[in-house]
């Protein structure tokens, strides 16, 4: 399972799968059934669960690009079943948050880059050469279409959609469909939440939501405000006037 050609520096599990000339260097832990391709580069701290596919030529685990970094122990997690596709570049964390963190069934598609300290949740799509600064949160569930850079500290709400070559400088809230230059909230990300089991009422509730938030005159954090007093609101709706009030960068509108 291991090629004659691949360099490894740390203990495998004995169903590891390494390609040729692949190199795993030191402090690797690797799950069960994890795949390797051929030529890519794994070094550590780094923490991979069951089963993650890691494509041929990729980077993963590499020390932080950032110039505060002066040689700390941080670490890079991946959680089960994600699939990290050829030439991409996954950093581990600084002294500030100590890792960096991709959740499980993730597909992180060519030439991506996860830059230190990102937070990924589970069920995250990021396709061919998003670019991701430090400290960026994606919540679970998101899509980020292809050529899309994303500022540092930017937060990207769960089960929302971003198409593809936008930039994104500002948080962009959950459930949404954002698109657009400079980057705006276009709808809610319908055809995605019902993929995901969203029934009508729940729909409705994020329909007026969004209505209110985006399209009625007013600031957005006193509308926000306005959802999170209001006793009838539910919980998706709470969530996404939460997040609103608690951006620190800014959010799209």
């Amino acid at each position: 399972m291991i090629h004659p050609t691949a360099i490894v520096e740390s203990d495998l599990p004995p169903d590891a799968n390494v390609g040729a000339y692949a190199v795993i260097g030191p402090h690797v832990e690797l799950g069960s059934g994890v795949r390797i391709g051929p030529h890519a580069y794994v070094t550590g701290p780094c923490r991979i669960a069951d089963q993650v596919f890691i494509g041929p030529s990729a980077v993963i685990g590499t020390d932080p690009q950032d110039l505060k970094y002066r040689g700390e122990r941080t670490e890079l997690i991946i959680g089960p079943r994600t699939v990290i596709r050829e030439f991409a570049n996954i950093n581990r964390g600084t002294a500030e948050s100590g890792r960096t963190v991709i959740g499980s069934d993730c597909l992180i598609m060519a030439y991506v880059h996860v830059a230190h300290d990102c937070v990924i949740g589970d069920r995250v799509i990021l396709a061919n050469t998003v670019n991701m600064a430090g400290h960026v949160e994606i919540g679970s569930d998101v899509t980020i279409g292809g050529v899309v850079p994303v500022h540092q500290f930017v937060r990207i709400g769960m089960h929302s959609m971003i198409g593809g070559g936008y930039r994104v400088s500002k948080d962009v809230p959950p459930f949404v469909l954002a698109g657009g230059s400079p980057l705006r909230a276009m709808s809610l990300n319908l055809v995605g939440l019902r993929r995901k089991g969203f029934d009508r009422e729940r729909l409705d509730a994020l329909e007026s939501a969004f209505r209110h938030l985006f399209r009625d005159k007013g600031t957005l954090t006193a509308k926000a405000r306005e959802i999170m007093e209001d006793r009838t609101a539910s919980e998706d709706c709470r969530h996404l006037a939460e997040f609103i009030i608690t951006s620190s960068r800014g959010v799209i509108s």
